[in-house]
């Protein structure tokens, strides 16, 4: 490649989860370390970083479709992109994204992107840059101090995956588990409250798996982490995601009940209701233990709101063990879920299983999954009819006047007033839809 004009912006674009999120807001901050700001709305970038989700099937073709279509637009615009691929997809197949696109000058994985600076330099020299290296803590010790981010920032305090589900690629994308340091949460904690933000949503693959030493020496899990932020001022709302069945200790659940700022929601995902199914997907736990789970969750916090995940079509699931998925988002009763049809991924166990279910089955199976969840969504955004909450306000609403925001248990409500993003503010939800509830504004919360 012939050497290249350093960057002066940037774009990046990120897929997946919200730990790609967050991953996403970090390369931004490492570049402006640099001096490279966000390209202008409507304007082309200088550098392109598509930071890569490898959950779904199909992910690493969407990336070269991608690329193909950033190739377009700069020759269109005459002057290409600095092109770099970061993300799950670049860790898992780096070599042949290199081999198969030559517009790529920066390959990345998820655990070594604190080094992206040093391969900005290196491909404005002309030179092609692969780093797949997967140093956690490293990483996160080389980043910057956070900037300004809104009202709500994400915090990754756990990262990697010991697992091994049968479907899943993480453990290969994002190593084993690793707990960031005690010390360094409360830090970056703090810098995200002085940015701004009122609201943390701690991020990890199996973020209840973190585990560390407090100021005092002492060994504690997720629960004693959210009662220490719950202790910042400015800090008024903490919430978390992904947790694991296996990994919920009586702390945690406690916190549920006796911390204030700890929001009245869980994402708890269980994936199928079949304990063959689960077993199969080795899961490790049954539908019969995560039922039990959830009614010790509902005692410590009644008004808790539930989310999860689903597959359909795992290899194998005949009509009634779909039907036991079923039976228990009858049982929960789902504020909200996220559900997929299987998709086999490389090199995983499940990729291999016999039985595996036709694309039709699937499709049908998860259209009366979607609907099931859908009506247990919309009664409970029904069932919130009437109740006064706070809602942390987001961002405005395309009607004159309207401000968009999340209710504590991580509803989107709408309602119209004078107020500015960051505000808490008193609202009473007054009507219900499926994905969102209207409120009639009271007053601002002082905090």
């Amino acid at each position: 490649m012939k050497p290249q004009t350093p960057p002066q912006t940037y774009r990046v674009k990120s897929f997946g989860c919200q730990m790609n999120v967050y991953d996403g807001e970090r390369m931004g901050e490492l570049l402006a370390e640099r001096g490279i700001v966000p390209a202008p709305e409507g304007e082309e970038a200088d550098l392109v970083i598509l930071n890569t989700c490898h959950i779904r099937e199909k992910a690493a073709e969407k990336v070269y479709s991608d690329i193909g279509r950033l190739v377009a637009a700069g020759k269109e615009a005459g002057k290409a992109p600095l092109v770099a691929v970061a993300g799950c997809v670049a860790q898992a197949e780096g070599e042949e994204i290199m081999a198969r696109a030559p517009a790529v000058s920066i390959v990345v994985g998820p655990q070594a992107y604190h080094r992206l600076p040093e391969m900005l330099d290196r491909a404005a020299q002309g030179e092609r840059a692969t780093d797949t290296d997967m140093p956690a803590i490293a990483k996160f010790d080389a980043l910057p101090a956070r900037r300004k981010r809104g009202p709500s920032a994400f915090l990754t305090v756990q990262e990697g995956c010991d697992k091994f589900c049968t479907y899943c690629v993480v453990p290969y994308t994002r190593g084993a588990e690793i707990s960031r340091p005690f010390s360094h949460l409360v830090a970056e904690a703090h810098k995200l409250v002085e940015a701004g933000a009122k609201e943390i949503t701690l991020l990890g693959q199996n973020v209840n798996a973190w585990a560390g030493e407090d100021e005092k020496g002492r060994t504690v899990g997720l629960g004693g982490l959210i009662r220490r932020l719950a202790q910042i001022d400015g800090l008024e709302r903490i919430r978390y995601t992904t947790s694991h069945p296996n990994d919920m200790e009586d702390e945690l659940i406690a916190a549920h009940g006796e911390v204030e700022k700890l929001m009245p929601y869980l994402h708890l995902p269980v994936q199928s209701g079949n304990d063959r199914v689960l077993k199969a997907m080795n899961r490790q736990h049954t539908a019969e233990s995560y039922l039990r789970l959830i009614e010790r969750f509902r005692a410590a916090r009644p008004d808790i709101a539930l989310s999860g995940d689903f597959i359909v079509g795992f290899p194998g699931e005949t009509e009634a063990e779909f039907a036991d998925t079923l039976s228990i988002v009858d049982e929960v009763r789902y504020a909200a879920c996220f559900s997929f049809k299987y998709s086999p991924r490389p090199g995983t166990p499940a990729a291999t299983m016999e039985g595996q279910i036709p694309p039709e089955i699937m499709d049908e199976r998860l259209q009366r999954l979607q609907q099931r969840i859908g009506q247990h969504q919309l009664a409970f955004n029904r069932a919130s009819v009437g109740k006064t909450c706070t809602v942390l306000v987001e961002r405005k609403g395309r009607h004159e006047g309207q401000w968009l925001g999340k209710s504590p248990w991580l509803q989107s409500v709408h309602f119209t007033g004078e107020h500015a993003i960051g505000d808490l503010v008193e609202v009473t939800l007054a009507e219900a839809g499926p994905n969102s509830l209207g409120g009639i504004l009271r007053q601002t919360v002082t905090v």
